[in-house]
């Protein structure tokens, strides 16, 4: 197998590599995809972001996603814009607007300045057969509950689907640091047939929240756009959150804003790229 050029590239601390599959021909396997994610032996990242030519005709370009354990994802809010970042500086387009095509559907994403895009989602959907989800029990308001152990009181959480399925919890002030068993005790009390990303949202005001995500294949990770995207929408369906917000992540903080309903959702930040390269592969 031929080296394999890359760019490492990071969205508020979520990091990617990115691989143009135009100009060069890539074959990967799981196997492949583990071992480039392995932050001793490989490159290291939370998502493989791969360019490929759209088969949509009203898209530029296809935005293929890998996650760390090879499997794939269907969305992935900083991965896009660390995809038209890599797309500005490549000058793969003149566009300061693209439509990318995924696995999941479109989005457009518009190129603010050198480092900051925004990407446009189409409408979050909230039904359970669509997340997908088997609730273990009825909702109110769109909001179920889990208990993190039998001593605990039970801890609220609504879901939602922006190109791939979240659970939002709600948290308080007195919530713990390690919150790595409480997803583990949502998955196990609810049923998600295709996994789910657990975000953990502190509410500081109706403009602005904390957010802790922990992705499926990948583990906690120090952004997620997406998630703060699905945290944005749950807040605003249970009447506690404005228009426009702002996210504050361990790796940094995006704008959220969804006027709500059918409208579509967007998502402001930075994009910046961290090194170029090539690696071997074994055939």
């Amino acid at each position: 197998m031929k080296p394999i050029r890359f760019t490492k590239m990071q969205g508020i601390g979520n990091d990617f590599m990115v691989i143009d599959a135009l100009s060069q021909s890539i074959q990967l396997s799981p196997d492949h995809i583990t071992h480039l994610a392995d932050r001793q032996l490989g490159v290291g990242f939370d998502q493989l972001l791969v360019v490929e030519p759209p088969t949509d005709p009203e898209a530029d370009f296809f935005y293929r996603i890998y996650n760390a354990d090879g499997s794939t994802s269907g969305q992935c809010g900083n991965g896009a814009r660390c995809f038209a970042k890599f797309v500005f500086d490549k000058r793969l387009s003149p566009k300061r607007s693209l439509i990318l095509q995924t696995e999941s559907g479109r989005m457009r994403t518009q190129r603010l300045d050198s480092a900051r895009f925004l990407v446009e989602l189409s409408e979050p959907q909230f039904e359970p057969d669509i997340i997908p989800f088997s609730p273990s029990e009825s909702a109110h308001d769109h909001r179920w509950t889990f208990l993190a152990s039998p001593d605990d009181p039970p801890l609220a959480f609504g879901v939602c689907n922006v190109g791939n399925p979240h659970a939002v919890v709600l948290l308080d002030q007195d919530a713990p640091a390690d919150l790595e068993p409480l997803a583990i005790a949502l998955k196990r009390t609810h049923t998600f047939p295709q996994d789910v990303n657990v975000g953990f949202m502190r509410i500081l005001t109706d403009q602005e929240i904390e957010l802790r995500v922990f992705e499926r294949g990948v583990g906690e990770t120090l952004g997620c756009g997406s998630g703060a995207c699905a945290a944005v929408a749950v807040g605003r369906q249970w009447q506690k959150l404005a228009s426009e917000v702002k996210v504050s992540m361990p790796g940094g903080d995006l704008v959220v804003a969804w006027p709500g309903g059918s409208h579509s959702l967007s998502m402001t930040g930075s994009a910046a790229r961290v090194f170029e390269g090539t690696i071997q592969l074994d055939a």
